[in-house]
């Protein structure tokens, strides 16, 4: 029996612990529908999820025929050519594809970037209203925080940055097929960019992850170049778009309990805990990547027969009473704080010092330069993108307080 529940909803985004209480009483493995995808079965335990995202062997990203999951035939060939990316593939092209960038990675040492985003964040901070109150935190800080710092750590010159700012908008509004086409001609234009910038780093090197993915391929690294536009793609959007939604939903929480900005301003390093309780509590990563079933197998006591669909709920994991005492509630000292925001597995995300480093910073800067700062609108008018698997407030509008 297909459980009826709508990911999009605002009721839904508003208190998904509510919703998810329901599924969970349904069991621990539930079938749903889900935007895109279609019918597939969903994870309501913290373990069950984990076992889905460990196991690769069973439970692939790619059918037989190497088509993704969730891949549907009126997609045009461009958004094939941008999925050759390591979220969407299993081994041996995982490891090839992640060592090229974990190495360039490594020789951008991102712990060493902690000074310059918080130099970065306060300037943004200090800019917040510089067009007037009220403003709105998503489009004037949180967006702006992680796109800056992942342009700057691609290399990619400060000048295109509005260029990014308006693809990156538009590619993220998507909710449906109709809308999901027309992000295409963006999508064709994006690569171009991307292949000029691919093309100017083979030419004269540069400095960022563009001209050390170039090295390392000039190295001997196996990797096509429509595999390296892809994986710009996927750095360029997982790399600023899931932050965004953690610094804005983690704002939203302090703006309506300001007892936990009194707490954190006591001591900025309490940051680093408060961090990990908003990847937690917010979950801007609902579900992971659908799956195949590549055998019959039983989970948590249901039969998944090949060829079906599965995709873990993160959110439900994160709000599993087995994994956290009273995960309902927000608790910025939370010790152990078991959370499975990042994923698991060999897809854990690559960037989670990035993102943690991100969001530490957007809280301090945010609240030493504005330790006043208000909501401009009731809490109960704030609205969700309706585009499921992503928990991302649309406007988020803020004042200062007189």
């Amino acid at each position: 029996m297909t459980l009826q529940a709508d990911f999009t909803s605002q009721e839904y985004f508003r208190n998904p612990a509510a919703e998810i209480e329901k599924l969970r009483v349904a069991g621990p493995v539930v079938e749903v529908r889900f935007p895109l995808v279609g019918t597939v079965w969903t994870t309501t335990t913290q373990d069950l999820a984990n076992e889905v995202l460990r196991d690769s062997q069973t439970f692939t990203l790619r059918k037989e025929d190497g088509d993704v999951v969730g891949f549907r035939w009126w997609m045009p060939k461009i958004v094939r050519t941008i999925s050759k990316n390591m979220l969407s593939t299993d081994e041996p092209d995982h490891v090839r594809l992640r060592s090229i960038v974990d190495e360039a990675f490594r020789r951008r040492a991102v712990l060493d970037m902690e000074p310059r985003i918080l130099a970065l964040a306060g300037e943004l901070a200090g800019a917040l209203f510089a067009a007037g109150s009220p403003a709105d935190l998503v489009d004037r800080y949180a967006r702006i925080l992680p796109l800056s710092v992942i342009c700057e750590l691609l290399g990619l010159p400060l000048a295109d940055r509005p260029r990014f700012t308006a693809w990156a908008g538009a590619f993220t509004r998507f909710t449906g097929a109709f809308s999901f086409l027309g992000v295409v001609p963006k999508i064709v234009a994006m690569k171009r960019y991307m292949e000029e910038r691919l093309d100017a780093a083979r030419a004269s090197g540069g400095a960022g992850l563009i001209a050390e993915l170039v090295r390392v391929e000039k190295e001997g690294g196996r990797i096509s170049r429509d595999e390296m536009v892809a994986m710009l793609f996927l750095l360029l959007f997982a790399g600023h778009e899931t932050t965004t939604h953690l610094i804005s939903g983690s704002v939203r929480e302090i703006l309506r309990n300001p007892g936990l900005r009194d707490w954190l301003e006591e001591d900025w390093r309490r940051t680093d805990l408060a961090v990990e309780e908003f990847l937690r509590f917010v979950s801007p990563v609902q579900f992971s990547k659908p799956r195949f079933v590549r055998r019959d197998v039983a989970l948590g006591g249901v039969r998944l027969k090949k060829g079906d669909k599965i995709m873990p709920m993160l959110a439900a994991a994160n709000l599993d009473p087995q994994a956290n005492e009273r995960p309902e509630k927000l608790d910025l000292e939370r010790r152990p704080n078991r959370h499975v925001a990042f994923g698991a597995g060999i897809h854990f995300c690559l960037g989670h010092q990035l993102a943690r480093i991100e969001g530490k910073c957007a809280l301090r800067a945010l609240f030493e330069r504005w330790p006043k700062l208000e909501l401009a609108t009731e809490d109960s008018r704030i609205r969700w993108r309706g585009r499921a698997g992503l928990r991302a407030i649309e406007r988020l509008p803020v004042m200062m307080s007189h």
